[in-house]
């Protein structure tokens, strides 16, 4: 997927330089799937971009970055959230760009600038409103290209399988985050989800509804293994995740600690 060029942009007939480009980071596993998609967004025809997620702190990586924007200037980094594999590259990408970095927790800012719900940023034509989405971690962000259409998720949806819940993250939040971009991508009719990992997703109402669904079967079915007679989250991974590669079990473990903490709440 590297360099992949999400035809959204340019004219009716779908002609045209997208505004969307998907940079791949090489740091491919079983949790972040092909890799990080770096995207770089701008106007057709802008001397300036912005790039989401620069991703590892792997030089050839950014450079190829720096490469995809065509001699761009970058007016800023932004940040979905704070995740090392999204974020440990954004200091060194700054460096290189001269960008300062946004984000929602200030520990990842470089710059006086953050990044909060509600927030909209205009580059040369390119409009990018910001939207809150916390649950996969308590920073997390979505950004909505409303000329296209189209939602970057980072870890909120990924483009294959379903995202976990970390440490500093909420299920409740998460919930909550699922239903809200549900009711938006159908009040505004989206187009596609570009997520931080995986493919694009181009029906994002089946995408949403098929996470929430996914959510609800999983919190039955940890019920059920409370029922039975599990008593510790890696007991309930054993039954739960049976059917899933024993090495994401320790993050399926990460998920049924969040989900514990959701139902002991209700």
């Amino acid at each position: 997927m590297s360099g992949l060029r999400i035809p959204l942009g340019g004219g009716p007939d779908g002609s045209g330089t997208p505004r969307a480009v998907n940079v791949l980071a090489p740091n491919a596993s079983p949790m972040t799937l092909d890799g990080t998609n770096t995207w770089v967004l701008a106007e057709p025809g802008a001397e300036s971009a912005l790039v989401v997620d620069p991703g590892p702190d792997d030089e050839a990586h950014l450079r190829r970055v720096i490469d995809h924007l065509g001699g761009r200037r970058v007016a800023a980094v932004l940040l979905t959230h704070g995740h090392a594999d999204h974020s440990a590259g954004a200091r060194r990408f700054a460096e290189l760009a001269r960008a300062p970095v946004r984000a929602l927790d200030r520990a990842h800012r470089l710059g006086d600038e953050g990044l909060a719900d509600g927030d909209v940023l205009a580059v040369e034509g390119l409009e990018v409103r910001v939207v809150g989405t916390p649950g996969h971690s308590f920073d997390s962000l979505c950004f909505w290209l409303p000329q296209d259409r189209a939602m970057l998720t980072g870890d909120t949806v990924l483009g294959r399988g379903t995202t976990m819940i970390a440490d500093d993250g909420d299920l409740a939040d998460y919930l909550t985050t699922l239903d809200k971009l549900r009711a938006t991508a159908e009040e505004v009719g989206a187009r596609a989800l570009l997520p931080g990992h995986g493919p694009v997703l181009g029906d994002p109402i089946a995408a949403l509804d098929g996470y929430v669904a996914h959510r609800r079967r999983r919190l039955d079915a940890v019920r059920r293994a409370l029922a039975a007679g599990a008593g510790t989250p890696g007991e309930i991974v054993e039954i739960v995740y049976a059917d899933v590669d024993r090495s994401l079990w320790p993050a399926a473990e990460v998920s049924v600690r969040a989900q514990l903490r959701y139902l002991e709440r209700l």
